[in-house]
């Protein structure tokens, strides 16, 4: 359920529905598969502490579990803006599941 080969992010970037916010950038590309798959980017530019980049991944694998079943039948790139912590989380949670209902549409 995850994107890693160059093919699978590049065909979501040319093919794309975008939607974003302050948060996240979400792409979304039709793959023709019974499930969703996930792709991330998270870079050092933004956050250059490893903890918090992989604390986003987290976040943004998590809600993308619990929204798998909408999202069914789409390639799904999420690519965070801005840092975040902890305290933060919550309100970033709800973004995302708000991009991801929007690019659903």
């Amino acid at each position: 359920m995850r994107l890693l080969k160059t093919d699978d992010f590049s065909s979501v970037f040319s093919l794309r529905r975008t939607a974003g916010d302050a948060w996240f950038q979400v792409l979304v590309a039709p793959n023709n598969l019974p499930c969703a798959r996930l792709g991330l980017v998270v870079g050092r530019k933004t956050d250059k502490r490893a903890v918090r980049r992989n604390y986003i991944k987290r976040l943004v694998r998590e809600t993308f579990r619990l929204q798998a079943q909408e999202l069914a039948g789409l390639d799904v790139v999420v690519r965070a803006r801005c840092s975040f912590g902890r305290s933060q989380g919550g309100e970033a949670r709800k973004a995302l599941r708000q991009l991801f209902q929007r690019v659903q549409r």
